[in-house]
């Protein structure tokens, strides 16, 4: 049986660049999860819960409509959004 790691996609902005992009870790990380490994997956890409109560969110709200939906929805990316950018940037000046 091959492992989840076999179908990775390689990081091309730290192939041409030698730079990580605002995604690195996060195929690893969801990895991660499958696996039940939630601190490291944490670890390995700190937006990862983050991202994920967006898209349940955003899942959710398809079937079931209510009166703050977007300003919620809104919120979620905001957060989402800084805290990709500022794990990002810890990231690259340690």
């Amino acid at each position: 049986m091959q492992a989840l790691e076999d179908y990775m996609l390689p990081c091309l902005n730290k192939k041409l660049f030698g730079v990580e992009c605002l995604g690195c870790g996060l195929q690893r990380s969801v990895s991660l999860i499958f696996k039940g490994e939630f601190t490291e997956a944490f670890y390995m890409y700190p937006a990862i819960y983050n991202i994920m109560v967006l898209v349940i969110f955003i899942i959710f709200n398809q079937f079931i409509k209510f009166r703050h939906d977007y300003k919620v929805k809104m919120g979620l990316i905001i957060l989402t959004v800084l805290v990709v950018v500022v794990s990002y940037l810890i990231k690259i000046t340690h």
